[in-house]
């Protein structure tokens, strides 16, 4: 079995859906909309005392991508790419 490569991204994306008002469950990246088909992780990363960003770990169809949140501008963007 091939491995699978990983890149690093850190590209802006706009939140479609969440379930539960917290976790992805769809976002749009470069123009196409990427439906989550599980939350594989998820972490919350502090600065200050005070929660600074949750990072997911996500599969769609295509990828296993690492999302992230910074929660005070609450501005989205994927991380890595695993696939694709």
């Amino acid at each position: 079995m091939a491995a699978l490569v990983t890149r690093r991204v850190r590209e802006p994306i706009q939140m479609a859906a969440k379930s539960f008002g917290f976790f992805p469950r769809a976002f749009v990246w470069r123009g196409r909309k990427h439906d989550i088909r599980a939350v594989e992780s998820c972490r919350t990363e502090n600065a200050r005392g005070r929660v600074a960003k949750h990072v997911f770990r996500v599969r769609t169809d295509a990828a296993v991508l690492e999302l992230a949140q910074d929660v005070k501008r609450d501005a989205w963007r994927v991380e890595q790419v695993w696939g694709l």
